[in-house]
């Protein structure tokens, strides 16, 4: 019996607060959705959340720090033979308070380690196997807030978000020739979380409004630019199935049943 298989679309980061954002609004547009992550309680969270979508699968790789990591989980997709035609990059470490000036170097090191690096690590290897579908594919990046001015108290988080616009700036540029888009969406507030609410500002995005304008820019026709801020406007319940507007090719396969 033939069958159709429409391409998922893989969420890295999925059991953060942002990766469960996009998750739910990939999920909310209709789409075939893979959540990779680290094994633990977040990750069982968005299973249980999404307990009753057939569209979700999970995937527990631990945490991409490395080129060895990333390698590892394209070959884990390739074993699966489905297409892939974009993935959403959700990986931060912890937020961390104090003084720049009163941390040793090493602190703004291991912080660059873990939450530049393994973005570049995912990519290196991502964006090639995205490259390998027919048409245009996307890479899409979540950046924290920030980036353009110091955040008193946590300038860490300023330097490495700063660098990581950069890096998505670079990619954009070198993921072009082989038909991938690499863009960053820039979410320039704290994100509203129920441990935050109380004391959030009424201008903090929820999760699943970021998540909503992320999946938007899988149907943006306009020239694409590398960093697009958050836009509540954008943070809308699509109309319509996401496949209904995204024009992938379908890929038949035969089952023997």
């Amino acid at each position: 019996m033939s069958g159709i298989l429409n391409p998922e679309i893989l969420v890295l980061g999925a059991g953060g607060t942002v990766g469960f954002g996009v998750v739910g609004a990939l999920l909310e547009a209709g789409s075939p959705v893979l959540a990779v992550g680290r094994d633990g309680p977040r990750m069982q969270a968005l299973a249980e959340h999404f307990a009753g979508e057939p569209a979700l699968e999970l995937m527990t790789t631990g945490c991409i720090t490395s080129d060895e990591d990333a390698a590892k989980l394209v070959a884990n997709l390739r074993k699966r033979k489905r297409p892939l035609r974009a993935v959403f990059a959700s990986l931060a470490s912890p937020l961390e308070g104090g003084r720049l000036m009163d941390k040793p170097t090493d602190f703004l090191r291991r912080k660059l380690d873990m939450d530049m690096l393994p973005h570049l690590a995912a990519a290196r290897h991502l964006v090639p196997l995205l490259a390998e579908s027919e048409g245009t594919s996307h890479y899409i990046l979540i950046g924290g807030p920030y980036a353009e001015r110091g955040w008193a108290g946590y300038g860490h988080a300023s330097i490495t978000a700063a660098a990581l616009r950069m890096l998505t700036n670079v990619l954009h540029e070198e993921s072009h020739p082989l038909g991938v888009r690499v863009q960053m969406l820039s979410v320039d507030q704290p994100v509203c979380t129920p441990e935050n609410a109380r004391n959030a500002c009424a201008e903090w995005p929820s999760a699943i409004a970021v998540g909503r304008h992320a999946v938007s820019l899988l149907t943006r026709t306009e020239r694409a630019q590398p960093v697009v801020r958050f836009d509540a406007g954008r943070a809308l319940t699509p109309p319509q199935p996401l496949f209904n507007r995204f024009p992938f090719p379908l890929s038949t396969h035969e089952t023997n049943r």
